[in-house]
Parts: structure tokens; C-alpha cells; sequence
């Protein structure tokens, strides 16, 4: 795993500053500790930075062909590498190391932009072609490894795997983009393509961009999507089977490694099924880590433990103080751009536990987008029950009226708390499905943002980033449907991103078998009862891992990595969210209504409602203004509202 860097001159041969791509290079020193190299060209330079995970002695990047007229900058791993080296010898190609690197070089020689989709893995790579006089990027098709870049007004093009990179670059505009704000306060972070920065953007997953000298303009083009075609009838039993095998053989791609190599376990059906498969695969003992809390409300560790005497792992488990909230300025530093899932305190815990023991780590993300785990999947297909019952033009005057005047009930029962359900039954499936999603609903972001802000929004309304994806997907049932927008939005925006960060902020590579994009074709194609089964999510993952996993592993309630939010904001943080969130920082961007921010605060500390996801969505956004270390930063929004 590594962190990749690039600088191209789209309108010729202009000299690369080395020492401007040394400091890009040098700003991702965490993702790859072990080695540095750089390559510059006339009107080309590549950055990387190399956490040695195969072929240890001779895989240093940037790599070149054998006559050096191709040359690739890559963070990932191919899975499939050791397939694909002796079809491209036969074809004429030679290989001069044992690594993956090399294999993306002769892949795309031999069949140009095509050669992503021979690919198997989790990448972000750059590859320039002196011939072709072509610069050719790539992201996996999930978004497991993330890719930003920017068109610069001199005719630059830059790139790199974190957004730190591109702001070393001189003359990159810190301008934020009000769009993004809008979608993060909808989201809980800024949804691919777009990033905090007006200039600055991600690559979509399983897309790529072909860049050649003289181009104006950046064109991105998909090579990969989730296809939800249905498979050929096939009985429960037999799917199953199918399943248990296919997720074996995508863990045991996964284990080829020259170096420690473990798991993370918490105790959830997903990492113990992952357990399982690697403890039938591997010779040795499963290197397991953990971590417990001293609160059990949110303690799954005696799951983990349990899981780990079954297959007598070699188990690590760490106890974390549930107050652990002094990472606050550590995740902004960390993310480089507003990010408000809390979830990320415990990821970066586990992952700094886990780097005491392995280099490469296997967890069981992309199980719930899957087999459709969450709770939230369940709620949204009865909803979508009773809309295709009663006619829109009756539905929504009837639940807008009951949506609107139905008490908030926080401290109740779900089956009490009617009013989301109400609101959400007002509205079409896409719209209902991102209103319970939603960090902060629509009215909330009404009486959020300042008038001045809100006119240079112009419009603009963050659910349009879910039906620009619906518009596209293939999906025919309300439970595809709604997977689709996560693997679109949420798995890529927060998931993934989350597990990136934390993991290479240790110098700890992650993979995630369940994210196999030959997994997920196959899942996806089942049949939606299968992964729903009435109330009950990942049905077929369950029935297929009763020999390998007990009950209560397989059927007890969903936990999650959850942190104590309303408890930290009315105790321990009460006073220094207060001075966080009504101080000057937040007041200088004339993004906000503080009136607003005042009245959460005070209902959330007195007790009377729950504010706690938005009071931690705006206390992340605050120290992200304050991290960022630009000055121009305070106020830029404000100046463009002025302007719209």
C-alpha cells in the first residue's frame, strides 16, 4: 500500500519543479514509510511513496518498462497479478521483478485504457506513455483506494491519493465549494466527485481518466458498475454453497503477502466470516486484533474472544476509554476535508492496535451493502411497500400533514418515533430512502445555513447526488435500488474512506475480501429475498455460515462501532463544544445561522432532544476550518454568496 503523486503539463514540455513534487511526495510520508522515488520528464513527474507489502527487494516505484517509455506510479494491490505474468510473457512482454507493479506496465501496453477491467484488486494508479504522449488514471471499481486530482488554469494537471497533496502544489485555490457543504451536511462527508475544494476532485470508483498533451479538459469514463442481473434460477441450498465458496476463494487471494499478515475481528458476522474462511486457509494461526470498551453498552469484544477461541487465533484486544475524544484535530488533520462519521475514533484505534502485530490487515467491510445488513435497508422496503399502495397525490398531503405536526421523540422507541417515517412516506423512494439517511434533514439545513449562504446554493440540493446514481442504475427492486445508492455514495464517501485513512495513517494496509468486485457481482445478482428475509438482513450470508459460526454470533443485534456523542456533549466536551461551535471560526464564514447552532446546543445539553449527529457534524466541520491552515479559507464562502 502506498501513496501515489503526479504533476502533468497538458500543454507540452514544460519542466517539473522537483522540488515542488518532493514536498507533494513527502506530504503522504505516513502511507509509505519503507521507500521514495520519483521519475521526471520533460513535462511529467511522478511521486511515491511504498509500504513493502510483495516482492520486497525489487518493487520500487515509479516503474518503468523495458525501453522506459511507459512508466506507472501505483497504491494497491492485484490479486490476479500472478495470472496475468505469464499471459503477457507468452505475449512478448519481460518481466524484470515479481511484483504487481510491473504487471499494470505490460497490462497497459498490450491492451491500453481496457487493461483495468483484466484487473483484480483495490487500486489508484497513474501510468504516462511517451509514445501515446498519454497520461492514463484508474480507480478500482469500488473506491476501495481513493484518487484526487485537479485541472489547474496554467494548464497543469495534478494528482494524488490524498487531498494533502494536491493543496502542497503552489497556486492551488482553497476556494470551498458551496455545493460540497450542502452535500456534507446532507451526508456526513463530500460524496464522490466532488471534495471541499471548488478546484479539486475524486475519480469516481471504476472509472478512469485519458489525458494527452494538448487536452483542455478532463474527461472521466466508466469501465465498471454494480450490474444487478439476475442469475439463472438456482435453490436456497445451492446458493448458499455457492457463496461460502466464492467467499474462500476471494479471501485466499488476499493472503499472499511477505509480511505479518492478520484480521481484524469485532465480533460481527462479517470479520468473523472472514476469520473463518482465513483460519481454513492458512497453515498457521490467524493473527486477530480487537478492541474492547469500558462500557458495555458498547463492548463486542467477548464476541470476538469467542470467535477466536472456535478457530484459536492468535488474539490481540486492546481496551479503549468510551471517553476517547481527543482525536478530534487528529481526524481533520487526518481526512483533509470535513468527515463526521464519529465511527472513525474506534477505525483509528483498531488500526494503530492492529499495527503492533501485522503489516496487512483483512476486515469484513462491504458485508452490509452486500447481503443488505443495516437496519435502515428493512425500514425502507416497508416504506416502499405502502407508496406503491397508496396513490402519491393521496400520500403525500396526508403523511406531509402527519410528517409535520407528529411529535420529535428521540428518547422513545423506534416504533414511537413516527415522525421520520411520516416525512419519509411523503416523498418518492429515492427522496425517502436520503431523508433517513440524512445527517441533517432538510429543514434542519433550512435553519443551518445563513440566507447569504443559501443564495449561492442556487438551488442546489444535495439528493441530487442520489438521483443522478438512480437515474443510472439497473436495479428493478426498492432494495437493489437502495444498495445501489450506498455502494454509489456511502460505501465509497464514508466507509472505505474511513478505513483508507485510519488504516494508512499507521502504515497499515486493509483488505476487504467481501468488496471482491466478482463477489459483489455475483451477490448482487440474488434475488432480493434472499439477502431481506422479512426483517432479517444478510439471510443468505447467515444460513450459508451455520457450520462455521454459532447462533449468537449469527443472529444477535447489530452493534457497530459506536461512540457516546450525546453523553460527550452534555458532559465531559459540554463546554468546549460550546465555545467550538459559537466562536469566531464557524461565525467568520457566514455559512451559518448561530441562532440555530445556539438553540441545538441548548435543547441537546438541557436534555430535551438529541442533537448529537449534527453538533459533531458541525464541530468536525469547525476543525476542519481550523486545521486546514489557510486564512483565505475563513470567509471565502461568505465572499462567493456576496457575489451569487
Amino acid at each position: 500500500m502506498c501513496g501515489i503523486v503526479g504533476i502533468f503539463d497538458l500543454r507540452g514540455t514544460r519542466e517539473i519543479n522537483r522540488s515542488v513534487l518532493d514536498c507533494m511526495n513527502e506530504t503522504q510520508h505516513h502511507r509509505g514509510p519503507d521507500e521514495s522515488g520519483v521519475h521526471i520528464e520533460p513535462g511529467l513527474g511522478f511521486g511515491h511513496k511504498r509500504l513493502s507489502i510483495i516482492d520486497l527487494s525489487s518493487g520500487q516505484q515509479p516503474l518503468f518498462n523495458e525501453d522506459r517509455s511507459v512508466v506507472v506510479t501505483y497504491n494497491g494491490e492485484i490479486y490476479n497479478y500472478q495470472e496475468l505474468m505469464p499471459e503477457l510473457t507468452k505475449l512478448g512482454h519481460t518481466f524484470r521483478t515479481h511484483c504487481d507493479t510491473e504487471v499494470i506496465v505490460h497490462a497497459w501496453e498490450q491492451w491500453g485504457e481496457a487493461c483495468v477491467e483484466r484487473f483484480r484488486g483495490m487500486f489508484a494508479f497513474g501510468v504516462w506513455d511517451r509514445n501515446r504522449k498519454t497520461l492514463f488514471l484508474a480507480r478500482d471499481r469500488l473506491g476501495i483506494k481513493p484518487l484526487y486530482y485537479a485541472l489547474l488554469p496554467d494548464g497543469m494537471f495534478i494528482f494524488g491519493s490524498e487531498l494533502k497533496s494536491l493543496l502542497a502544489y503552489p497556486g492551488v485555490s482553497r476556494e470551498i465549494d458551496p455545493h460540497a457543504v450542502e452535500e456534507y451536511f446532507g451526508y456526513g462527508y463530500v460524496p464522490e466527485p466532488r471534495t471541499i475544494y471548488k478546484q479539486i476532485f475524486k475519480l469516481p470508483p471504476g472509472h478512469t481518466i485519458a489525458l494527452r498533451v494538448g487536452d483542455t479538459e478532463v474527461k472521466t469514463k466508466e469501465y465498471w458498475d454494480v450490474p444487478f442481473t439476475p442469475h439463472a434460477p438456482m435453490s436456497a441450498a445451492d446458493a448458499e454453497h455457492e457463496l461460502i465458496e466464492r467467499l474462500r476463494e476471494a479471501v485466499k487471494i488476499r493472503l499472499v503477502a511477505e509480511v505479518p499478515l492478520g484480521a481484524f475481528l469485532s465480533g460481527g458476522v462479517d470479520s468473523s466470516a472472514v476469520v473463518a474462511m482465513m483460519a481454513g486457509l492458512m497453515k498457521e494461526p490467524v493473527n486477530t486484533c480487537s478492541i474492547a470498551f469500558n462500557d458495555p453498552a458498547f463492548d463486542e469484544s467477548t464476541y470476538a474472544a469467542k470467535v477466536a477461541a472456535q478457530y484459536q487465533t492468535h488474539h490481540h484486544t486492546e481496551m479503549v476509554d468510551k471517553d476517547d475524544y481527543g482525536l478530534v484535530d487528529t481526524l481533520a488533520r487526518l481526512y483533509d476535508e470535513p468527515y463526521a462519521d464519529s465511527s472513525a475514533i474506534p477505525t483509528y484505534r483498531v488500526c494503530q492496535l492492529a499495527r503492533k502485530r501485522v503489516t496487512v490487515a483483512l476486515s469484513g467491510d462491504g458485508g452490509d451493502e452486500n447481503l443488505a445488513g443495516y437496519r435502515r435497508y428493512r425500514y425502507a422496503v416497508m416504506e416502499d411497500r405502502v407508496r406503491t399502495r397508496i396513490p402519491r397525490g393521496l400520500r403525500k398531503p396526508v403523511f406531509g400533514f402527519l410528517g409535520k405536526h407528529y411529535p420529535k421523540a428521540d428518547w422513545a422507541p423506534r416504533v414511537f418515533r413516527a415522525k421520520t417515517t411520516f416525512e419519509s412516506l411523503a416523498r418518492d423512494s429515492v427522496e425517502g430512502y436520503f431523508h433517513g439517511v440524512s445527517f441533517l434533514s432538510d429543514q434542519m439545513r433550512n435553519k443551518l445555513f445563513s440566507d447569504k449562504f443559501k443564495r449561492s446554493l442556487q438551488g442546489y440540493h444535495a439528493i441530487e447526488v442520489m438521483r443522478g446514481h438512480a437515474a443510472r442504475t439497473k436495479a428493478d427492486d426498492p432494495l437493489s435500488l437502495i444498495q445501489y445508492l450506498d455502494f454509489k455514495t456511502y460505501l465509497p464517501g464514508d466507509i472505505l474512506t474511513k478505513v483508507d485513512r485510519a488504516s494508512m495513517a499507521h502504515a497499515l494496509e486493509v483488505r476487504v475480501p467481501l468488496l471482491d468486485h466478482k463477489l459483489v457481482e455475483w451477490i448482487s445478482g440474488l434475488p432480493a429475498s434472499l439477502k431481506l428475509n422479512g426483517s432479517e438482513g444478510k439471510h443468505i450470508f447467515k444460513k450459508a455460515l451455520g457450520p462455521y459460526l454459532p447462533d449468537d454470533i449469527l443472529y444477535r443485534s447489530k452493534m457497530g462501532f459506536a461512540v457516546p456523542l450525546a453523553n460527550w456533549f452534555r458532559g465531559p466536551l459540554r463546554q468546549s463544544v460550546r465555545d467550538a461551535l459559537l466562536g469566531p471560526t464557524l461565525a467568520n464564514t457566514g455559512i451559518f445561522n448561530l441562532d440555530f447552532v445556539r438553540e441545538m446546543l441548548d435543547q441537546h445539553q438541557s436534555g430535551r432532544r438529541d442533537f448529537s449527529t449534527p453538533l459533531w457534524a458541525l464541530l468536525m466541520f469547525e476543525a476542519f476550518l481550523r486545521n486546514s491552515g489557510q486564512s483565505n479559507i475563513i470567509g471565502s464562502v461568505e465572499s462567493a454568496a456576496i457575489a451569487a
